[in-house]
């Protein structure tokens, strides 16, 4: 969508977010890179939360290079797809469980 919000060229772009805070960038880049280190978890379980968390934030840059991540770390297109749906259960349930608020709102001034 290079006329709308997201321009395609921007996640390349993503480093000169820092340009103005050098070493906040640094700080963050070296805490975001440490978090996608094998660990208890593998780096291709991290991508798959990614690209789970980056569909439920709606974030096209963060779609893309999760999708990317998932690709090189040995994923396939069906296990990616769980991880979105996933991501889609939960948007779902939750958004179904503030419906508690709702009723509790409506019973409170139903009185």
């Amino acid at each position: 969508m290079a006329d709308g919000y997201y321009d395609p060229e921007g996640l390349k772009q993503f480093s000169q977010i820092g340009e103005e805070a050098p070493e906040l960038w640094a700080k963050f880049s070296e805490w975001y890179t440490a978090v996608f280190e094998e660990g208890a978890l593998t780096k291709r379980e991290k991508a798959l939360i990614g690209l789970a968390v980056a569909h439920a934030e709606r974030c096209p840059y963060c779609i893309e290079a999760y999708s990317r991540s998932c690709l090189e770390s040995g994923s396939n297109a069906e296990q990616m797809t769980e991880a979105v749906h996933c991501a889609a259960a939960i948007s779902g349930g939750a958004t179904l469980v503030h419906g508690v608020q709702m009723r509790q709102h409506v019973h409170r001034l139903s009185m």
